[in-house]
């Protein structure tokens, strides 16, 4: 689900806040009664309003359209002929938009008409390299991370995934995370917007550069989504449909998966960490946030699965209506009602089902009309989104229509509590933004390689969901490495406070009066709170073990060390046996154990060489090319039954992992061992996983040995 779900019902009316005259204030009345029985439905789930409770100066009316001279309409042709259409590069582009800046011809439809007819299409211009602006001295307001941003930078360097990285972007984010953590509670930090999931469809890059401004309105998600219904068959909408009911469920199955996590952080946070341990255990928290954005990738592989069916079917006609329709442009979009167009789910069904399908509808036209470049992008708050960042910034304006938020709340609040620490403190927090740099520049490289996966429904053609399961899994480890960064620095800095900082954060926090849920399904509040496993397998401890005697699960090879260069004769460049195996610590309650052996490529695809489960909860170790022990699943190299060593094939070192899992059951497989793959295993484990065990091997075959 995309951000502006969040954000719609909270910004409908800030285009009319602050103005007095009556006409526009029926205006304003009669807006919210045409869009109050549609939006109602998912009121409390679709609100990301913006925060801190104050009215800001009343916007601008839209700029319109621009009209160019003959003389420029010359220049705009002059400048392009240098230039060929058809083999443009971004840096052609980026130098047009600078040419375009020096001779002061502005941006808007008559300067797109100009475009075109000098043969070039303004859309891929756009997207090769976004335009830095319509002019040089435009309207300066504060962007959600704080910093200054032009009015007229929609599509340029603000709304970029180097701005989204970017340090100060970072820091400002993660300071106001670090305001929310420390004021707030387990409930408040479970408040999330739905448009912080399966976020690869480009809503949020076309929400940001709207030419017409309009990304903020209710009326953008609207507009788009009754467009897309509209023009769809029934047979289509059926699809939708269909997915809704099937997905809404999985998004609350979602939501509850991240509850143990934010219990560990707070237990991090309140010094309640198990015996024998020494605080969160950063692998642990890695591969738990690996696993349920696993889940997510799944979710979003189905979406754009059932994208890619409605696209082959379209005729020519609707191809043609939705062309018309230009991305990240609101003007160029009919005025359609999406009201008469949604129906009310079976009894029965989430709550989330019009949610999921206005999520849909929106998102099929901002992915299958946008790029790879749009679906990479995200706003700066994509990750570490488990601290109350949210409930802090949103809560204000859950339930209202009419309340507009300053956009400058993050970095306002987040530098204010920069401010509230001492140098020491301080340093914890801003040394973040260095630490997190290598994992943040490999997200972008797994949304990449997430989005041109995924994009190969929009061809007609399939994804490898197993590539696309990886992606996503890696995608959540990330999450988990910088996210465990910030649970840890909070909790150093909350050791250290006095009794008066504490009391200048709580006035900072600015929520007087307002109190969290037990528990929150993204913005729905629960009214108790739900069962939560024990959360010490977070702590590298097994909730079973003894206090006191806690001992960590641990795998080891007598072959070779932690690290250590795999020797040839456990790959196919030599006898191509097994690995000898032993652990320890095998926590309490185990009824089962297994193993999986896997890589990850340079191109983020996980390949997996063995694949054992059902082994014995007795069992303490696997000799070299073992026999008659556990079950063996299948392997990813020529996807048979049994372990298949590695060839290494390409230049340098690969990383091989071994892991061991201890399980509460034994995994409950329905399908025949030949179809157990690595995901197929891990599912099925997901829930029964008591803790794990890693060895971690290279090899780098001899350059004497062809591939």
């Amino acid at each position: 689900m995309n951000c502006n779900l969040l954000i719609a019902l909270c910004d409908k009316q800030r285009n009319e806040q602050g103005r007095d005259d009556t006409m526009k204030r029926l205006t304003c009345l009669m807006m919210g009664l045409a869009l109050a029985a549609t939006m109602q439905v998912f009121a409390q789930e679709t609100e990301e309003p913006r925060s801190d409770g104050q009215r800001p100066p009343p916007r601008e009316e839209p700029r319109k359209d621009e009209v160019l001279t003959a003389e420029q309409i010359a220049q705009v042709k002059a400048i392009l002929s240098k230039y060929d259409a058809n083999t443009l590069t971004a840096e052609q582009a980026k130098a047009i938009h600078e040419a375009f800046r020096q001779a002061d011809i502005r941006g808007g439809p008559a300067m797109g008409d100009s475009i075109k007819a000098a043969g070039f299409d303004p859309d891929k211009l756009r997207d090769l390299a976004p335009p830095p602006g319509r002019d040089g001295k435009a309207d300066q307001r504060p962007n959600e991370s704080g910093q200054s941003e032009s009015m007229g930078d929609r599509g340029g360097g603000k709304y970029s995934i180097e701005q989204a990285v970017s340090d100060r972007a970072q820091l400002s984010t993660i300071a106001f995370s670090g305001l929310a953590f420390l004021t707030g509670d387990f409930g408040g930090a479970t408040f999330m917007p739905p448009g912080k999931v399966c976020d690869y469809f480009g809503f949020q890059y076309m929400r940001d550069i709207d030419a017409s401004e309009k990304g903020h309105n209710p009326i953008f998600l609207s507009r788009v989504a009754a467009n897309v219904m509209h023009i769809l068959n029934e047979g289509q909408r059926k699809l939708f449909e269909e997915l809704a009911a099937e997905q809404a469920p999985q998004f609350e199955q979602l939501a509850l998966k991240r509850m143990p996590l934010i219990k560990a952080f707070h237990r991090e946070r309140d010094g309640e960490i198990p015996q024998g341990t020494t605080g969160l255990d950063r692998d642990a928290v890695i591969r738990y946030v690996g696993d349920f954005y696993a889940y997510d990738a799944e979710l979003s592989y189905r979406r754009a699965e059932m994208f890619g069916k409605v696209v082959t079917s379209l005729t020519p006609d609707q191809k043609s209506y939705l062309a018309k329709m230009k991305f990240g442009d609101f003007s160029t979009w009919p005025e359609l009602d999406e009201r008469s167009l949604l129906k009310r789910p079976a009894a029965g069904v989430s709550k989330f089902y019009n949610v999921a399908y206005m999520t849909y509808a929106s998102e099929f036209f901002s992915w299958t009309a946008g790029s790879v470049t749009a679906d990479v992008y995200f706003c700066p708050e994509r990750h570490g989104t488990y601290f109350g960042g949210f409930f802090m910034k949103d809560m204000p304006a859950m339930g209202k229509r009419n309340f507009d938020i300053s956009t400058a709340v993050t970095g306002d609040s987040g530098e204010s509590f920069l401010n509230l620490l001492n140098a020491e403190q301080r340093a914890n927090i801003t040394s973040i933004t260095e630490l997190q740099k290598k994992p943040l520049a490999e997200m972008v490289k797994v949304r990449t390689a997430m989005s041109t996966e995924l994009r190969k429904f929009l061809a007609g053609g399939l994804a490898d969901k197993q590539k696309v399961l990886a992606l996503g899994r890696r995608y959540g480890e990330l999450d988990g490495e910088v996210s465990w960064m910030y649970a840890m620095a909070f909790a150093k800095v909350n050791r250290t406070l006095t009794a008066e900082q504490r009391a200048a954060m709580k006035k900072l926090r600015n929520l007087d009066g307002y109190q969290s849920a037990p528990a929150y399904l993204y913005s729905s509040p629960m009214q108790t709170l739900p069962a939560i496993p024990n959360t010490d397998f977070l702590f590298g401890a097994s909730a079973m073990l003894q206090p006191g005697l806690a001992t960590k699960f641990a795998l080891k090879s007598p072959a070779v060390a932690d690290g250590g260069q795999l020797p040839k004769d456990f790959t196919g460049d030599g006898a191509s046996a097994t690995l000898p195996l032993e652990w320890s610590g095998v926590p309490a309650g185990t009824k089962s154990l297994a193993v999986i052996m896997h890589h990850i490529d340079p191109q983020g695809k996980t390949k997996w060489y063995w694949v054992l489960y059902n082994i014995p909860p007795e069992t303490r170790s696997l000799p070299r090319n073992v026999k008659d022990v556990g079950v063996l699943g299948n392997n990813s190299v020529n996807n048979r039954i049994g372990y298949a060593p590695p060839h290494s094939k390409g230049p340098g070192a690969k990383t091989y992992v071994y892991t061991v899992y201890a399980l509460s059951e034994a995994p409950r497989i329905s399908v025949a061992p030949d179809q157990v793959s690595r995901e197929v295993l891990l599912a099925a484990m997901h829930d029964t996983i008591l803790a794990t065990g890693e060895l971690r091997v290279v090899y780098s075959r001899p350059v004497s040995i062809n591939p």
